[in-house]
């Protein structure tokens, strides 16, 4: 099976399926595109096998007509982030062991690779690329008979990727499972202000699935991207909880009343976020529970208003559980670790090779997540992020919150340091909101004292100009 192919058998032709600025793409000139692409790459290799093949292309409608011709080729993709250094690239794309490379004009492939085509995909020239042939970290066979179609290697907020491949077949599980929460329909028109390296393979081919039109915008201005909503009419907005933030802080008159939809994921979603979006728009923010080795599986459907900060329920097609360290379920109002159970999950790891990933079909996922009484999840950390005091567990998360809520405190980051005595310490990483006259530690401290229990109060404060940060937004907990 393949899933682009099943995309273009679809929907009618003429109907619309991208719009970006003035620019539009119907559904049949995506199928001519990417089967144009598609054409072109296969005479670069060979029958019977999914060659692994690097896209590197900024966001729009030439990254979608891309991918899309490179998995109707039969290729397995392999996104190569526009944030990505040279060497962050290489790494990749020995890992990877990739066969070729698509690189649009803007972004060039750095590597010596043989180029070997060149041509034009919506308003973008692209080269391609072979690359020089490197040693197998993966039994090849294996690999094969996954029928692969994407390889994702995660942002790294606590180490070290392993690169998540996914087939045909799973994608169209995941995309199949999360529709059960989020319903995108062909009537629906979906504002997209996302990285396409990090969520095309989980999103946006969702959306071409269930024939939605998907309105892609560029402009980090809020004037801009409400523009754009009441210019398309739009229904569904899909971002991270720092585009929220921003649209709330919106005063002009533009009230959106066809938003049946605002889904906010990449990261956790701040209550005065939430409250604030809800005022000005009239709609609360959706939160969800969005992880590359499983999609997303749970969603704050019908508690975005009372609950705003809660990950929601698992969708249907999903089975939940929280695990203390020995394996055994916690109680209701207990952070355990998170793990899931259903369609989509993913095939295997790439590096090192682990064909299968699950115990008993269930993923540990490593967040840590607690159950309220009526069975709704939240977000606490992470296993990995956890600073140990003396035997207490300190959940940074927990203490960034408050942090990010003084008026002289633009963002923060809490780290554990060690310590002799104490085994750790935890130490707040602050980005004044005025960097002449940034807050002192005593005010820091204090502050969070009258929030947070004592042994939680960051002992040490610095300073610091930015943090480090994924794509999506979210704090690396390893720099």
């Amino acid at each position: 099976m393949n899933l682009i192919e099943e995309i273009l058998r679809r929907h009618p032709h003429g109907k619309l399926a991208i719009v970006s600025g003035d620019e539009a793409c119907s559904y049949g000139g995506l199928a001519a595109e990417a089967r144009e692409i598609a054409a072109l790459l296969r005479e670069h290799w060979s029958e019977g096998r999914a060659p692994r093949v690097g896209l590197q292309c900024p966001n729009g409608l030439s990254y979608i007509v891309l991918s899309m011709g490179i998995l109707l080729a039969g290729g397995c993709l392999v996104p190569l982030a526009e944030e990505l250094t040279e060497a962050e690239r290489g790494e990749i794309a020995a890992a990877t062991a990739l066969d070729l490379v698509v690189a649009t004009a803007g972004l060039p492939w750095q590597g010596r690779e043989e180029i070997v085509a060149a041509a034009r995909a919506a308003d973008t020239d692209w080269q391609l690329h072979r690359c020089a042939v490197r040693e197998l970290s993966f039994p090849e066979e294996d690999f094969q008979r996954l029928n692969p179609a994407f390889i994702r290697f995660s942002s790294g907020t606590t180490g070290a990727s392993k690169g998540v491949v996914l087939s045909h077949e799973t994608l169209l599980a995941r995309i199949t499972a999360a529709n059960e929460g989020l319903r995108i329909g062909a009537e629906d028109r979906v504002l997209w202000m996302l990285p396409m390296a990090h969520h095309f393979a989980v999103s946006i081919v969702l959306y071409l699935y269930a024939g939605a039109l998907t309105v892609l915008e560029h402009s980090p201005l809020r004037e801009d991207v409400l523009a754009t909503a009441e210019k398309n009419s739009a229904t569904v907005i899909y971002g991270s909880p720092f585009h929220f933030a921003m649209l709330a802080g919106d005063a002009g008159p533009f009230a959106w009343p066809t938003l049946r939809l605002a889904v906010a994921t990449a990261a956790a979603l701040p209550e005065v976020t939430a409250g604030n979006f809800l005022r000005r728009f009239g709609k609360p923010l959706t939160q969800g529970l969005g992880i590359i080795e499983v999609g997303l599986s749970v969603m704050n459907l019908d508690g975005g208003a009372d609950r705003p900060t809660a990950l929601g329920k698992a969708l249907p097609a999903y089975e939940v559980k929280l695990t203390d360290e020995a394996g055994a379920e916690v109680s209701d109002g207990a952070a355990g670790e998170f793990q899931v159970r259903g369609p989509g999950l993913l095939d295997a790891y790439l590096s090192p090779w682990n064909p299968q990933p699950l115990d008993d079909g269930w993923f540990a996922s490593g967040d840590l997540v607690e159950r309220d009484e009526e069975g709704y999840l939240f977000l606490r950390g992470r296993k990995k992020s956890v600073i140990n005091i003396a035997g207490m567990k300190v959940f940074p998360e927990e203490v960034e919150k408050v942090l990010n809520e003084h008026p002289a405190v633009r963002r923060s980051r809490v780290v554990g340091r060690e310590h002799p005595q104490m085994g750790q310490i935890p130490v707040g990483e602050i980005i004044p909101i005025d960097a002449a006259n940034p807050p002192k530690a005593v005010e820091l401290q204090r502050y969070c004292k009258t929030l947070l229990s004592a042994y939680k109060v960051p002992m040490q404060f610095k300073m610091v100009e930015e943090l480090p940060l994924t794509a999506s937004g979210k704090l690396k907990r390893v720099d």
